[in-house]
């Protein structure tokens, strides 16, 4: 076989380019910037003066930034362009007519697809960084019409959490945090029983995963179930096996 090099290409099979807010957060294995969080090699591209204060009020004067780290990826040879916070999600349409790759900036883009899966009268319950922040606008932006379909428990109100992942102090107790995280999830499941599905928004929350389902004993979906998906759309698998 022969390889044909492409010219200003510095590296080759990273097929996931993951673009990174710019904090001051410890990325345990399991968050969407720990790249051992992945069974296959990712970039990570961080947004320069991308925050979550400016990520939570839906900032769009940073698509200019998040453009440019997004063409300098694929410039590279990325198939496909994520994020590291759900609500990036407000500039998912903008970016996607800006690039030739698959965009999927948001971990609530799931939300159709999880809302088909389960019973009509059912809810998607979303564990989030801040619910006062998750508004229409945000999930307008990424096509999700039925709002009554979620029920929505946000984690601004839990100390270890808010100062770790808001407050950004610079340490974080992942033992403290699991437990604020399932306990919102037990009380979200008690305060509406028709919760069939959870889907944690926030980049940081995959590594509780397997707590809140050992808790709630329901699917849980998170942007690590995101980006194995499209990952396995972008670089198919050839079968070895035998009959």
């Amino acid at each position: 076989m022969i390889y044909k090099a492409k010219r200003g290409q510095l590296s080759y099979g990273e097929a996931i380019e993951i673009l990174l807010l710019d904090t001051f957060t410890p990325f345990i294995p399991g968050d969407v910037a720990n790249a051992s969080s992945y069974k296959f090699p990712v970039r990570f591209q961080r947004v320069k003066g991308f925050t979550v204060k400016r990520a939570l009020e839906r900032d769009n004067t940073i698509f200019k930034s998040l453009l440019a780290a997004s063409k300098k990826l694929v410039e590279q040879g990325v198939r496909a362009v994520t994020g590291d916070c759900g609500f990036m999600g407000i500039h998912q349409q903008r970016l996607v007519n800006c690039l030739d790759v698959p965009v999927f900036l948001s971990s609530l883009l799931q939300i159709p697809f999880i809302s088909s899966i389960i019973p009509e009268n059912g809810k998607v319950g979303i564990i989030t960084a801040d619910s006062e922040s998750l508004d229409v606008s945000l999930f307008n932006a990424v096509d999700v019409k039925d709002i009554d379909k979620l029920e929505i428990k946000g984690l601004q109100d839990k100390e270890n959490f808010y100062k770790a992942v808001i407050e950004e102090v610079g340490t974080l107790n992942s033992k403290h945090i699991e437990k604020e995280i399932v306990f919102a999830a037990k009380q979200m499941i008690v305060e509406e029983p028709r919760v069939k599905a959870v889907l944690l928004e926030c980049s940081c929350l995959p590594p509780y995963g397997a707590a809140v389902q050992e808790a709630v004993n329901l699917p849980v979906f998170d942007y690590i179930t995101m980006i194995n998906y499209v990952y396995s759309s972008v670089v198919k698998q050839r079968f070895v096996g035998f009959m």
